[in-house]
């Protein structure tokens, strides 16, 4: 048997039983026994002395896109400090042009109006003076729009005469020609004309942003689909075998197979005790604040009759719940206006849990406005929400715009979601955030505990929560909602995945959270990352 002793450290354990420790045994990867120094039992194995430093369980991301987020990352970020303006932006594609062929896509991801000088979408014009003869497509941060050049409209066989696809908005200008913003359902009209990386090479992407997430002490992860029917299912098996660390739970976008018969996840796929798991199944109810496209009940700021759009349809939604119920897996739905949320939740409301071991059987994404109607349905149904409070921290410029200095105080109200019994756990949607390191939880820690965003505005301080309560939503709350089992707190039983912190994260001032660096990353403890000093 493996043992390990950990001693002499500031433990911060997720579990509410017992919060804090300063040493515990680690044996073939489980934590055997963990409390005080004075009560260690007579154990013998090898010794780490955790020199005083601050401990928290491995932070949980339950919903994000790694692949996705493994090849942006290789593609143009709109973001600063790189780019600031559709002129620096069109001065980026300009480059990339004069390093490939006609013809060859130009692609990149991360843009979002309010970070731009101009305070506006780039449009098929402005991309077409980057580069004409080469398709171009950018991802907007919400990863809800996408904007696109003349020759990639043309590809797609997108004119002035091409209806809207139901859930989407083809933007026109004023004499009806499509601008090359795709707006939702829209935007998967260039899908299949998209080159797709190998395997090999989203294995190899996989690998590289597995070794960013253990430095950030994520420890698991939730991958909540593609843009397109692909199987991430056999890149992370094949990232795995070559040393990618996370826990992984996948969930398939059922927009791209609700209407494929042969469709199906195989048994052994759904076993959660395994490093890789199938989990179930994504909806996306609507869009994105920062892009007005979220479906709301009160119209955007500045409107009188914009509510954004119900993207999903009543077909998509009843197929993945008798899907889910049938094979017993969770389903996931996006949704974070208020709109959109209410008929989520009521829709789950009226069925019975179809998942076992305390796994909710359906989680929703985002919630950004949620009535009080919703949120007291989801605490009395065992529907979780898992939220990101890294959206207002980072995105504050395009709230204000989009809904207005007040309204954005009552948004993500975690505290009252907290007290009113609500299953409630926090991620990143990395890389759907504007951020230049989307995956970082310590912004995202910080908004929860400051309520205030990057740029100072005030996001409500009375749904404010302690670095406690933060730090557990991060790690036992979000496991908790995507149904890992035995992750998410450090105590007796469970894996051994922890961070080694290089400021006390519970006692440094609450603006300094975001400086927090991860010394080392355990996962069933073993040393998987130590940062150099």
């Amino acid at each position: 048997m493996n043992t390990t002793i950990f001693i002499n450290g500031k433990i911060f354990t997720s579990d509410s039983a017992a919060p804090y420790a300063d040493s515990m045994i680690v044996e073939d990867g489980r934590i055997t026994w963990i409390g005080t120094q004075a009560d260690l039992p007579d154990t013998r194995g090898a010794v780490t002395d955790l020199g005083g430093r601050r401990v928290i369980p491995g932070f949980v991301d339950a919903h994000m896109h790694p692949v996705m987020l493994a090849d942006y990352r290789k593609k143009i970020t709109i973001m600063p400090p790189e780019i600031n303006s559709i002129e620096e932006l069109v001065s980026a594609i300009r480059r990339r042009r004069e390093e490939q062929s006609p013809g060859e896509w130009i692609e990149g991801w991360g843009y979002d109006e309010q970070g731009l000088l101009e305070k506006r979408a780039p449009n098929r014009y402005d991309l077409d003076r980057g580069g004409s003869d080469a398709p171009v497509s950018l991802m907007r941060t919400c990863a809800h729009i996408r904007c696109v050049n003349s020759m990639a409209l043309k590809l797609a066989g997108i004119d002035r005469n091409t209806p809207d696809p139901p859930g989407g908005e083809i933007e026109r200008d004023e004499n009806g020609e499509p601008t090359g913003v795709l707006k939702e359902n829209a935007r998967n009209l260039l899908a299949p004309l998209l080159p797709l990386e190998s395997v090999d090479k989203k294995t190899e992407n996989l690998l590289e942003l597995g070794e960013l997430l253990t430095s950030q002490g994520i420890t698991a992860i939730c991958d909540m689909g593609n843009l397109d029917s692909s199987d991430n299912f056999p890149i992370y098996e094949a990232a795995a075998r070559k040393g990618f660390h996370q826990r992984v739970g996948i969930y398939y976008m059922w927009d791209f197979f609700a209407d494929d018969d042969t469709f199906t996840i195989p048994s052994e796929r759904m076993d959660r005790n395994s490093q890789i798991f199938a989990a179930g199944l994504k909806l996306i109810g609507d869009g994105s604040i920062s892009g007005r496209t979220a479906w709301m009940d009160t119209p955007y700021y500045g409107s009188s009759d914009e509510y954004g759009i119900s993207v999903c349809s009543d077909h998509l939604v009843e197929t993945a719940v008798d899907f889910c119920r049938k094979n017993h897996c969770q389903l996931s739905m996006h949704a974070m206006g208020t709109r959109a949320i209410s008929r989520m939740v009521d829709r789950a409301c009226r069925e019975k849990s179809w998942t076992s071991d305390g796994i909710p059987y359906v989680r929703i994404e985002h919630v950004t406005e949620p009535s009080e109607e919703s949120i007291e349905k989801a605490a009395e149904h065992g529907i979780a929400f898992v939220s990101q409070p890294i959206f207002p921290y980072a995105e504050s410029a395009s709230y204000l715009a989009n809904l207005g200095a007040e309204r954005i105080k009552q948004c993500y109200p975690f505290r009252h979601m907290l007290e009113k019994g609500v299953q409630l756990g926090f991620s990143t949607d990395a890389p759907a955030t504007f951020w230049a390191v989307p995956s970082d939880p310590f912004p995202g820690l910080k908004l929860a505990v400051t309520r205030t965003a990057a740029d100072g505005t005030d996001c409500g301080r009375q749904e404010a929560v302690d670095i406690e309560t933060a730090v557990t939503l991060y790690t036992r709350g979000a496991a908790l909602a995507a149904g890992f089992p035995d992750i998410g707190m450090l105590a007796p039983g469970y894996r051994a995945d922890f961070a080694v912190l290089s400021d006390d994260l519970l006692r440094i001032p609450p603006e300094e959270i975001d400086q927090v660096q991860v010394d080392e990353t355990y996962i069933s403890g073993e040393c998987v990352y130590r940062r150099d000093k």
